[in-house]
């Protein structure tokens, strides 16, 4: 039997704001965006991992009553839940190209650990590490 994770979803506040964000800024494409209601369906793709979808929903009804979708928003909006991580292969001129498209960093590149990170936050307030990829040793059979 074959498992592995399809969707992880994100809480934001306004489904727009949050698709040009993801698509706009950050390069990502719709994968779905269907509507039941009241309810949206939004998810979103990285070009260059078409099998993983991130999920753009609003906390409310039918999932969750309004008391409990105004504390989720609330705390995503502090910067409260833990940051996704973005792989770029170098992290200085993603954040100069992501900088002059609007993407609002909390920390600029950071040499740390053998790599380079920084951080952002989305519209919404989700964090965010953008980390360098780290250069793949050869392997055996290529050698």
């Amino acid at each position: 039997m074959t498992q592995g994770i399809d969707v992880v979803g994100l809480y934001v506040r306004d489904q727009d704001e949050a698709l040009t964000f993801y698509v706009e800024r950050l390069g990502f494409r719709v994968h779905t965006d269907v509507r039941n209601g009241d309810y949206r369906w939004l998810t979103v793709q990285h070009p260059e991992q078409p099998s993983f979808q991130l999920g753009l929903f609003k906390p409310g009804p039918p999932v969750h009553d309004e008391a409990t979708a105004r504390t989720l928003c609330e705390v995503v909006a502090k910067g409260a839940m833990p940051p996704l991580v973005l792989v770029v292969e170098d992290c200085r001129a993603a954040y100069d190209r992501l900088s002059r498209m609007g993407v609002e960093f909390t920390q600029e590149p950071v040499d740390r650990y053998g790599a380079v990170d920084a951080g952002f936050r989305d519209p919404s307030g989700n964090g965010w590490k953008m980390i360098e990829a780290r250069p793949q040793p050869p392997s055996e059979g290529s050698k």
